[in-house]
């Protein structure tokens, strides 16, 4: 399933793609009764992404329930009803927002994950080959970072060297510690496609990479967060990136150094990880500051895929002169 959030006014409501085009309001089926059986539970319905995660595969089963029972009434004709109450709603007309538009923690990144962008990095530097880490470069991004697939990129002031980064980022289903590699992908809810924006001058200057990568607007995620079973197998898959419709990066996920659940299981070593946590996995090669294009300039458009995850699309605006955010 493709599990979104979405902007209804000034509220974000929580929904699954049905059909391709209509969007199934989750909290307003399961009112409906539309397929839910949650033991316990008491409408009317105030889910949000990070909550059904907490219900386990129970909610996703609920949630399966909900979209199947909603593709059989239209299919035998009885659809009307669900659009007028505004249980289901047009994809275009309203407007995505991250699938988890304010994380509970930092997002956490992996960089130097990709030998070819290892190489690149040592090259655009004159430097000699860097060897391959032998151990995962963990790195984090604030929640104040985040934005939705549309949304447009900052480009503040306090940088004159703006880059970007594809990456495929998966998010947490199950709370665990010290998980064994073998059990790891049971712990993932499901994936989305990630853009790691960063800074490279602050990147340097501070020799460390939080400030530089934790910018307002520098982590676009989802369209959707799609779950598991229905991406299958993580490490086979393509993801590229355009700018101005210029192929900058394009690669697989089977090329990373270290895998989706080697990445869990060694983030779980000693740290718990919770429900609602983001991972993102790392960039291949063709970052701007190794391209032959160069660094992102305003006014840019940034679109960033991952294979069977979905397309951000993303304008690169300048700071509003005096804006205080």
């Amino acid at each position: 399933m493709k599990l979104l959030t979405y902007l209804s006014g000034n509220e974000y409501r929580w929904g699954a793609l049905i059909e391709g085009e209509n969007i199934l309001d989750l909290n307003r089926a399961f009112d409906r009764h539309l397929g839910y059986a949650f033991e316990g539970v008491e409408g009317p319905f105030k889910l949000d992404m990070i909550s059904l995660l907490e219900l386990g595969d129970r909610g996703l089963q609920e949630v399966g329930r909900a979209v199947g029972e909603a593709r059989r009434l239209f299919a035998e004709g009885e659809g009307g009803e669900l659009i007028r109450d505004g249980t289901v709603v047009r994809l275009s007309q309203v407007k995505l927002a991250a699938p988890i538009p304010r994380p509970r923690k930092n997002i956490v990144c992996l960089g130097l994950n990709y030998p070819e962008h290892v190489a690149e990095g040592s090259r655009a530097r004159g430097e000699p080959p860097r060897p391959l880490p032998e151990a995962p470069v963990f790195f984090t991004k604030p929640p104040t970072s985040v934005i939705g697939p549309y949304d447009d990129i900052i480009y503040p002031r306090v940088t004159e060297r703006l880059d970007y980064e594809v990456e495929l980022a998966f998010v947490v289903g199950r709370r665990g510690k010290y998980i064994p590699r073998e059990e790891a992908y049971k712990y993932i809810a499901g994936y989305m496609a990630f853009n790691d924006v960063t800074a490279r001058d602050l990147q340097r200057r501070h020799q460390q990479w939080f400030k530089g990568k934790g910018c307002d607007t520098f982590a676009p995620m989802g369209p959707y967060l799609v779950t598991a079973d229905e991406v299958g197998d993580p490490m086979n898959l393509d993801l590229w990136l355009r700018v101005n419709g210029e192929v900058r990066q394009f690669s697989n996920t089977r090329n990373m150094i270290f895998g989706v659940d080697e990445i869990l299981s060694i983030l779980s070593d000693g740290m718990t990880v919770e429900v609602g946590d983001i991972v993102a996995t790392g960039t291949p090669s063709g970052v701007g500051s190794a391209h032959p294009s160069g660094l992102l300039k305003v006014g840019d458009l940034v679109e960033a895929g991952v294979e069977k995850i979905g397309m951000l699309r993303n304008r690169v605006v300048a700071e509003e002169p005096g804006s205080p955010t």
